[in-house]
C-alpha cells in the first residue's frame, strides 16, 4: 500500500479566521502537518503557536517562504494582502488555499488568475457551500425533491450594527475591520451566499441591486437588495440581506426558501424541511456545522490535491462569484463614503 504523502503547511495570518482554520488543519494530522506560521503581529502569531503546537513563527510570509521546505500555505490574511500572497507562494512553487475573497475586486483577481504559472494548484477557501445542511440541501434537489423550481428567496438579517445601550454594535465588537471596509456587506458576507446559490442552482446573472448604509460608524454598505435570475429557465431569484434589523438577533442565520412544484425546501437557521408531496425535515447543531464547513473545506483541498476530487472553488469558478459581486456594486451605484440617509 502506497504511502500516503504528510504535506508540510505553512499558515500565513494569525488573525480571527485562522482560529477555525487551524482546527481544521489538526483533524488532518495523517496527511498534513501545520510546522510555520506568519504574521505582522508578533503577540497574534505566537499564541497560534502555542495554542497549535506550531514549531515556527515568522513575521513575514516572504521570510516564512524563504526559510521553510513547504508543501502548501493557507492564505488567511485580509483581503487587500491576497494578490501578493498568492503570487508569491505561486513563484515558490506551493500549493495554495486562499480566503475568499481572491481579490478586493473582479478585475484584480482575473489578473491574477491569468498571471498565475499554469503548473500553480489554487483553491478559494470559499466554506459557505460546505456547510452541512447546504450540502445535505444540494442532495435533496438533486434527487428532483423540490420538482420545478418556480422562486427563490433568500435572506440574511442582524441586528448587529445596531447599537446596544451601552453604544456599541455587535457586529463591530466581534469583527472591528468592518468600520473600514470600502466594500461589507456583499464582499464581506453575501458573497458566501452567492456562491453557495450558484452551487445549489447553477448559473445567474444580476437584474436589479440596491444597497445601503445604516450607520456612520462604518463607510460601507450593510443593506442588500439583490434580484439574480437563473440562466438556463430565467428563474428569479431575490437576495435581502441587512445587518441593522430591528427584532433579529445579533448573530445573522440563514433564511432559504426553494419554492417548486413538487415541495417547498426551506433552511431556517439550521433547521431544512421539505414540505409538499413528501415531508422531511433534518435539524442541525449550529456550532458543529460552523467549524464543520471549515474542516470539509479544507479536507477538500487536500482530497483535490491527492487527485480524489476535482476541486470546486478552483479560480475559474471562483471568478463567476466575483462577477455576480461585481455587478451587483455597478448597478447599485453604491459610494462607499456617502452619508446615510
Amino acid at each position: 500500500m502506497a504511502e500516503v504523502k504528510r504535506r508540510r503547511i505553512g499558515i500565513i495570518g494569525a488573525g480571527w479566521v485562522s482560529e477555525y482554520h487551524l482546527p481544521a488543519w489538526m483533524k488532518q494530522s495523517a496527511r498534513a502537518e501545520v510546522v510555520a506560521i506568519a504574521d505582522p503581529s508578533a503577540d497574534a502569531r505566537a499564541a497560534r503557536a502555542r495554542t497549535f503546537g506550531i514549531a515556527r513563527d515568522y513575521a513575514s510570509a516572504e521570510t516564512m517562504l524563504a526559510e521553510e521546505v513547504l508543501d502548501c500555505v493557507d492564505i488567511c490574511a485580509p483581503r487587500e494582502v491576497h494578490v501578493e500572497l498568492v503570487r508569491l507562494a505561486a513563484a515558490r512553487g506551493v500549493d495554495i488555499i486562499c480566503q475568499k475573497p481572491l481579490a478586493p475586486d473582479f478585475d484584480q483577481a482575473a489578473a491574477l488568475v491569468a498571471g498565475l504559472p499554469k503548473s500553480a494548484r489554487l483553491m478559494v477557501h470559499e466554506n459557505w457551500r460546505f456547510r452541512a445542511y447546504y450540502r445535505h440541501l444540494k442532495a435533496w434537489l438533486d434527487e428532483g425533491l423540490a420538482g420545478d423550481i418556480r422562486q427563490v428567496q433568500f435572506e440574511f438579517f442582524s441586528s448587529g450594527m445596531i447599537a446596544g445601550a451601552d453604544g456599541n454594535r455587535p457586529a463591530l465588537t466581534r469583527q472591528p475591520f468592518f468600520r473600514t471596509q470600502q466594500r461589507l456587506l456583499v464582499m464581506e458576507v453575501m458573497i458566501h451566499h452567492l456562491d453557495t446559490l450558484r452551487y445549489l442552482l447553477g448559473e445567474m446573472e444580476v437584474v436589479a441591486a440596491r444597497l445601503e448604509r445604516s450607520n456612520d460608524d462604518i463607510v460601507a454598505e450593510d443593506v442588500a437588495s439583490v434580484v439574480l435570475r437563473r440562466l438556463d429557465d430565467g428563474v428569479i431569484v431575490t437576495v435581502n440581506a441587512n445587518l441593522a434589523v430591528h427584532g433579529a438577533p445579533p448573530a445573522p442565520r440563514d433564511h432559504l426558501r426553494i419554492f417548486g412544484t413538487r415541495a417547498t425546501l426551506e433552511l431556517e437557521g439550521s433547521r431544512l424541511s421539505a414540505k409538499g408531496y413528501v415531508q422531511r425535515e433534518e435539524e442541525f447543531d449550529a456550532d458543529a456545522v460552523y467549524q464543520g464547513a471549515y474542516d470539509a473545506t479544507i479536507a477538500h483541498f487536500l482530497d483535490g490535491l491527492d487527485g480524489h476530487v476535482t476541486m470546486e472553488t478552483m479560480p475559474a469558478d471562483n471568478l463567476k462569484t466575483l462577477a455576480l459581486v461585481e455587478d451587483i456594486y455597478r448597478l447599485s451605484g453604491f459610494d462607499a463614503q456617502h452619508k446615510p440617509r
